[in-house]
């Protein structure tokens, strides 16, 4: 709703008595160049000092400038901070977020774990291999 419909409103609900608000509370605008013309007043050269002077100026030390702008590390007091709560949640619980949180396209669900074969080993020894060897080709 714009501020102007809602002023009518009001106006339509304030008893009969009383009349408009007084000129200083009233924000209406006087016509579409009354902003620029609020711009150029605000934008009135002052009679004050001339900025292009020295007078008056006070000198910046540089370090004092550099030691303000300086990084500061928070890395101790963000580690106490992370390292104070240590309520780790079941990994069930994180399990079932991240599925949640995990999008519904084949591109966003992580790979099927397959269980691994283990290598067969033979069920026969030397010996029974020996045995075979003797009795299929005849080698004493």
């Amino acid at each position: 709703m714009s501020a102007s419909l809602l002023r009518r409103g009001l106006e339509l609900l304030e008893p009969p008595g009383r009349a408009k608000a007084p000129p200083g509370l009233q924000r209406g605008r006087a016509g579409p160049r009354a902003a620029g013309a609020a711009r150029r007043r605000k934008r009135a050269p002052e009679p004050g000092r001339n900025k292009a002077t020295v007078k008056g100026r006070v000198v910046k030390s540089a370090i004092e400038e550099y030691h303000k702008k300086k990084p500061v590390n928070h890395l101790r007091e963000n580690l106490k901070y992370m390292l104070k709560g240590r309520l780790v949640a079941d990994k069930t619980v994180t399990e079932q977020v991240v599925a949640q949180n995990r999008g519904r396209k084949s591109k966003d669900q992580p790979p099927e774990k397959t269980e691994k074969k283990k290598p067969e080993g033979t069920v026969f020894t030397e010996e029974d291999f020996r045995k075979f060897e003797r009795e299929y080709f005849g080698i004493p």
